[in-house]
C-alpha cells in the first residue's frame, strides 16, 4: 500500500481547464478548499460592487490591452490523493544512497519533536517576517537563540538572524569587508583555493558586476606583508576569505594570514562549520573579523540543496554592516524586555540602492529548526555529536592507512582527501554500486565526509570500495580530537540556561508550544499584508517536503539518482512559463531578491554580449520595492528614479524624458505590475514600447502575479524578464521570514544568460552568468509545494484564485471607502488585488498614526496590513483569495470600529486605547490608570472572546533597542519583575 495513501477517494471529478465558471462538482475538491468565499458569498460581494459576475468584474478591473486571449493550458486538476500519488511516483524515481559527499551538505537527524512541532506546524511556518514584534515574540526568541548559537560558536559578538545559504553568505562577507576596509579602491579580495567550489563560484558571480577582483590562490603560505603582496599581485587587499576546515578537510592555522591582512588594512572572513566549532577553536579566537557558513547540519535535511539557513557573525564595530535581519532586545512600554528587529535602517526596504544588501526574505524557519536543535541537544549533546562524527573519520583514516592507502589530509574534523592514483573514478563507482556516494575531486583523489547519520556499516562499505579491509576492532568514540592542541576549543559555549533546560521531549514540546502561543500566524487569523500574498499553505502541498526521497538527496548526487526531482523541477518550470508567457525559467534563485539579481544579471550579460557595454542605466519608479534598487546596484547598474504621477501611476512624461536623456545608456526598467499602488496601470504596454524602442529591456517584478494568473501574462504584454515569488503566488509558506523561492523567467533572447552551476552542467546554460545560489536548483526541497499547488488547482483554479483575490480586495475597499480614503484606484474606480488606505489626513487632524492603528488591530485579533509602503502614512491591505467572507467582514468591522475610536479620541489621543495598544492580559491585573475601561481595551467592539488573541508584550520601544544593542540571549533575570 502507498504509505502516503490517506483515503480511497476517486479522482474522477476534476476541474476542467476552461477558465470560465467552474463545475460545482469540481469545487467540492481542492479549489473550493483553497478559495475562502463560497459561491453565494461571491454573489453577495459582487452585488456590493455592482457587478453581475466575476468575468464582468475582471473586464472592468483589468485593462483589455494586457488580457490573454486563451485559458491556461495546464493539466486538469485531480483530487488531493491523486496528487499525492503523483508526487510519490516522482519520489520513487529518486534513489537515496548514503551520502558522504560533504562539500557543505551533510546527513543530519531532525529530532521528531522539532520535525512535528516546528517544520510541520502551521503556527511556525505560516507566520510572516516579524515587522510587528508585539505578536512575533516566540519567533524572535527562537531567532535570538539562533544568533546566540552562531555568536558563541564563531567567537564573534554579533550574529544575524539568517542568510540564504553558505555561498551567498560568503559573497555578502566580501561586500561587508569592502565597505569596512579603508584601503585603495582597486584593492583585491583574496580567496583561498580550498573554499567550497560553489562558494568560490558564487563569489565570482557577485564580484564581477561590482567591479571587484577576486584572486583565488593557496593562502596557506601567506604569513607576512611580503607573501601577502605576492599573493595579491602587488595590490592592496581589502579582505581574505578562508574555509575552516577547508573543502579538502584540512584544518589550517590562519593566524599569520589574519595578522598580515590586518596590518595592511584589510579584514578576514572565515567560512566555518558550526558542528566542527564545538571542538575547534573559534574564528574569533584567531582574529577573524567575519564568520559565515550554513546551519544545515544542525538538524535540517539536505533537501537536494535547500532550504537551509546561512549565517554571518561579525566582530564589534561591524554590526551596522551586517546584511539581512538582526534581532535585538528592547523593552515595552511597561519596561519589560521584549524582542524586535534591530538596526532596520541598514535594510533594502529603507535604504534602497544604498542598503547593505538586497536581501529581504531569508531562512527564518530553518534558522528556528537549527536553533531548536541546539536547544534540544545542549552544548554537551552537540559536542557528543561532533565527537562521534570526528571519530568516524578517524576510524576510516586509520583503516585506509593500514591498507596502504594514502590519506592526504593530516588534521581534519570530518572530511578526508584520499589519494588513489588514476583510480578515483573507479573507487567512486564501486562505492555507488554499494549504495554510498563519495566525491571525485580529480582523477587521483577521492573526497569523503562523515556525519551524524553515517553508520559503522557504511564505513565498512566505503573501505570495501577502496579495497581495504575493515579493522577487527569496533570503532570507538574519540574523546579528544585528533589534531594539534592549538586548534582545540578551550572556552565554554552555549552557557545560557535556555541551552540547558529543554533536553527531555516533554520539556522541549512545552517550550515550543509556549513560543508558538506568543506568535500570530495564519492558523490564528488573516494576515492582510499588502504585497505579501499571505494565502493558504495547504497541508497536501506541504506533505512531501519531509519524504526521505526528497529530503535526503545531496544536491551533487549523481544525476541518475535524482531523476524524480529533476523531472518535477522541469515540469514546474514549464508550468510557470505557461502562467507567465515566458520561454524559460531558472529555479535556482532562493528568494525574490535573488530572482531580481539573476534577472538583472541576465539583462546586463545580454547587453555585454551585444557589445552594448555602455548600457548601465536602470530606471526604477519611485514607488518600487526597495529590493529593486538594491538589486540593480548589485548587478552593476546605475539607478535613475522615475516619478510617480498624482494618480499613482508611473509618470509617463517623466519616463519619456528619462528614456530620452539616457537613450544610449539605457539597460532596463524595473516595473511592478499591478503596481505597488495596487492598480492595473493602463499605460503598461506603452511603457514597454518606450523602453524597447530605446534599446532597453523591461523587467516586470512578479511580486503581484497573484493578480494576473489566467488573465494576463507579463511575457506577452511587454516583459522581457520577471522574477516570481513562489512564497507568495504559489503557496510556499513565508516561514516567519523565509524560506522563499524567486525563480527568474525570461523570453528566449535572455535564456542564454540565466544562472548555471559549476558542479551541475544540467542546471543552466553553458553561456550563463554563473551561479547565484549554492545549490544548482536553490531551495529544491520546497519546489514540491508549488508543483502541488498548480497541479491541485489546474488552469481554471488558478484563474479563479486571481479573480477572487481581486474581488476580495475590491470588497474591502468598497466597505472601508467611507471610513478611510482609498488612495489609488484604476480608471473604473477599482483596485487590483490590494488597496491602500490613506490615513495621512486623519493623522494630521487627530494625531492618530498608522502605528496606532496597527497596534490597535492586535487587540481586535489581526495582524496589521503593510505600514507606510509604498506611501508613508498609509496601510496597504491584501486579503488574498483564501480568506472567507466572514474573516473579510471581521477585518472590515474592526477597521470601522477603529475609525470610530479615532473620531472619539480626537484631541486626546494620548489617553486613548489607540495610543496604548496593544493591551496584554497581564495589564488587566495591574493598576489601571487609563480613562477607558479594561473591557474596551481587550474586548473592543466586535471581538469574540472565544477567539481572543492575547499579545505577550505591550508596545515595544524600537529606538531604545537600537541605542542599547543586545543581539544574543539576555539573562533570565531580565524577564523578572
Amino acid at each position: 500500500m502507498n504509505p502516503h495513501q490517506l483515503d480511497t477517494a476517486a479522482s474522477s471529478d476534476v476541474v476542467t481547464d476552461d477558465a470560465g465558471p467552474l463545475p460545482a462538482g469540481a469545487l467540492a475538491e481542492f479549489v473550493a478548499r483553497h478559495i475562502g468565499p463560497r459561491e453565494d458569498d461571491i454573489a453577495s460581494m459582487l452585488a456590493l460592487l455592482g457587478h453581475e459576475s466575476l468575468d464582468a468584474l475582471m473586464d472592468a478591473a483589468v485593462p483589455t490591452a494586457i488580457r490573454t486571449d486563451r485559458p491556461l493550458d495546464l493539466l486538469p486538476a485531480p483530487s488531493e490523493q491523486a496528487v499525492l500519488d503523483e508526487l510519490q511516483a516522482y519520489a520513487d524515481r529518486n534513489t537515496v544512497h548514503a551520502s558522504m559527499i560533504g562539500l557543505g551538505y551533510y546527513g543530519t537527524h531532525t529530532p521528531g519533536v522539532i520535525l512535528r512541532k516546528v517544520l510541520e506546524n502551521p503556527a511556525w511556518y505560516t507566520a510572516y517576517t516579524p515587522y510587528q514584534p508585539e505578536i512575533s515574540q516566540g519567533r524572535l526568541e527562537a531567532l535570538i537563540n539562533f544568533q546566540t548559537v552562531v555568536s558563541d560558536l564563531t567567537g564573534l559578538p554579533t550574529a544575524g538572524a539568517s542568510l540564504l545559504d553558505e555561498a551567498t553568505a560568503v559573497a555578502e562577507a566580501m561586500t561587508v569587508m569592502r565597505r569596512s576596509s579603508k584601503v585603495a579602491a582597486d584593492a583585491v579580495l583574496l580567496a583561498d583555493e580550498h573554499l567550497l567550489p560553489q562558494s568560490l563560484a558564487v563569489l565570482n558571480t557577485r564580484a564581477r558586476p561590482l567591479g571587484l577582483t577576486v584572486v583565488t590562490t593557496d593562502l596557506t603560505g601567506v604569513t607576512d606583508a611580503d607573501s601577502l603582496a605576492e599573493a595579491s599581485g602587488g595590490k592592496a587587499v581589502f579582505g581574505a576569505v578562508v574555509q575552516y576546515p577547508g573543502a579538502d578537510g584540512e584544518i589550517r592555522d590562519w593566524t599569520a594570514l589574519t595578522n598580515a591582512v590586518h596590518e595592511g588594512g584589510g579584514l578576514v572572513a572565515a567560512a566555518a562549520d558550526l558542528l566542527a566549532l564545538n571542538l575547534l577553536a573559534s574564528p574569533g579566537s584567531w582574529g577573524a573579523d567575519v564568520a559565515v557558513g550554513t546551519s544545515q547540519r544542525l538538524g535540517v535535511p539536505m533537501g537536494f540543496g535547500g532550504p537551509h539557513a546561512g549565517y554571518m557573525s561579525v566582530r564589534s564595530g561591524l554590526e551596522r554592516t551586517l546584511p539581512g535581519r538582526l534581532v535585538g532586545v528592547s523593552k515595552d512600554t511597561e519596561g519589560r524586555p521584549a524582542y524586535r528587529l534591530a538596526l532596520q535602517t541598514r535594510e533594502q526596504h529603507i535604504r534602497r540602492e544604498k542598503a547593505t544588501s538586497n536581501i529581504c526574505t531569508a531562512q527564518v524557519l530553518l534558522a528556528v529548526i537549527a536553533s531548536m536543535y541546539a536547544v534540544y541537544h545542549g552544548p554537551e549533546g552537540l559536542r557528543r555529536i561532533a565527537l562521534a562524527t570526528h571519530s568516524k573519520a578517524v576510524y576510516l583514516a586509520k583503516a585506509l592507512e593500514a591498507a596502504g592507502i594514502e590519506v592526504v589530509t593530516e588534521q581534519y574534523f570530518d572530511t578526508l582527501t584520499v589519494r588513489v592514483p588514476g583510480k578515483a573514478a573507479e573507487v567512486v563507482a564501486a562505492a555507488v554500486q554499494r549504495g554510498v556516494n563519495l566525491w571525485q575531486a580529480d582523477e587521483d583523489h577521492v573526497l569523503l565526509s562523515t556525519d551524524e547519520l553515517v553508520t559503522l556499516g557504511t564505513l565498512h562499505t566505503v573501505l570495501d570500495a577502496f579495497g581495504a579491509d575493515a579493522p577487527s576492532a569496533e570503532a570507538s568514540s574519540v574523546q579528544t580530537p585528533a589534531w594539534d592542541e592549538q586548534f582545540l576549543r578551550q572556552d565554554e559555549v552555549l552557557t545560557h540556561p535556555v541551552f540547558h533546560s529543554h533536553h527531555s521531549e516533554t520539556a522541549m514540546l512545552r517550550y515550543l508550544r509556549t513560543l508558538s502561543e506568543r506568535d500570530f500566524a495564519l492558523d490564528r487569523g488573516m494576515i492582510p499584508l499588502g504585497s505579501c500574498t499571505m494565502k493558504l499553505n495547504a497541508t497536501t502541498e506541504m506533505e512531501s517536503i519531509t519524504w526521505p526521497e526528497f529530503a535526503q538527496l545531496h544536491p551533487f548526487a549523481p544525476h541518475d539518482q535524482t531523476e524524480g526531482s529533476r523531472a518535477l523541477i522541469a515540469q514546474l518550470a514549464d508550468w510557470l512559463c505557461e502562467v507567465t508567457g515566458y520561454d524559460q525559467v531558472s529555479l535556482q534563485p532562493n528568494s525574490g531578491a535573488q530572482g531580481e539579481f539573476a534577472g538583472l544579471l541576465a539583462i546586463r550579460s545580454y547587453h555585454l554580449a551585444n557589445g552594448d557595454d555602455q548600457r548601465t542605466i536602470c530606471l526604477i519608479p519611485a514607488s518600487a520595492h526597495g529590493t529593486n534598487a538594491a538589486s540593480a546596484v548589485m548587478a552593476g547598474l546605475k539607478v535613475v528614479v522615475v516619478k510617480t504621477a498624482e494618480g499613482g501611476d508611473i509618470d509617463l512624461e517623466d519616463l519619456r524624458a528619462k528614456v530620452e536623456q539616457h537613450r544610449d545608456h539605457l539597460a532596463a526598467i524595473m516595473v511592478t505590475y499591478p503596481s505597488t499602488h495596487g492598480v492595473f496601470e493602463e499605460t503598461i504596454t506603452e511603457l514597454c514600447d518606450l523602453v524597447h524602442e530605446a534599446g532597453g529591456q523591461v523587467y516586470v517584478d512578479g511580486a503581484n502575479l497573484n493578480a494576473m494568473m489566467g488573465l494576463a501574462k507579463p511575457g506577452q504584454f511587454g516583459g522581457d524578464v520577471s522574477h516570481l515569488n513562489l512564497h507568495k503566488t504559489f503557496c510556499i509558506p513565508h516561514g516567519g521570514g523565509g524560506p522563499g523561492v524567486g525563480p527568474v523567467a525570461v523570453r528566449s533572447h535572455l535564456a542564454p544568460h540565466l544562472p548555471n552551476h559549476p558542479l551541475d552542467p544540467l542546471a543552466g546554460p553553458e553561456t550563463g552568468v554563473g551561479p547565484i545560489s549554492a545549490a544548482p536548483y536553490g531551495s529544491a526541497d520546497i519546489l514540491q509545494i508549488s508543483w502541488a499547488y498548480i497541479r491541485l488547482m489546474g488552469g481554471a483554479g488558478l484563474t479563479r484564485s486571481t479573480q477572487v483575490a481581486i474581488l476580495s480586495a475590491n470588497y474591502i475597499a468598497a466597505r472601508l471607502a467611507e471610513h478611510y480614503p482609498i488612495l489609488y484606484a484604476g480608471e473604473n474606480g477599482l483596485v487590483a488585488h490590494e488597496c491602500i488606505l490613506d490615513l495621512r489626513e486623519l493623522t494630521k487632524t487627530t494625531g492618530v498614526t498608522v502605528d496606532d492603528v496597527a497596534k490597535r488591530l492586535i487587540d481586535f485579533g489581526f495582524h496589521a496590513p503593510t505600514m507606510s509602503f509604498p506611501v508613508a502614512g498609509t496601510l496597504m491591505v491584501e486579503p488574498t483569495e483564501s480568506e472567507d467572507l466572514g474573516e473579510l467582514d471581521r477585518f472590515c468591522d474592526a477597521m470601522i470600529a477603529i475609525r470610530k475610536e479615532i473620531d472619539e479620541a480626537a484631541g486626546d489621543v494620548e489617553n486613548s486605547a489607540l495610543r496604548h495598544a496593544p493591551h496584554t492580559a497581564r495589564s488587566l491585573t495591574e493598576e489601571w490608570t487609563y480613562p477607558y475601561s479594561r473591557a474596551h481595551a481587550v474586548y473592543p467592539e466586535g471581538v469574540d472572546p472565544q477567539r481572543k488573541y492575547w499579545p505577550p508584550v505591550r508596545r515595544i520601544d524600537g529606538a531604545y533597542g537600537d541605542r542599547n544593542l543586545i543581539c544574543s540571549c539576555p539573562p533570565p533575570g531580565a524577564f523578572e519583575d
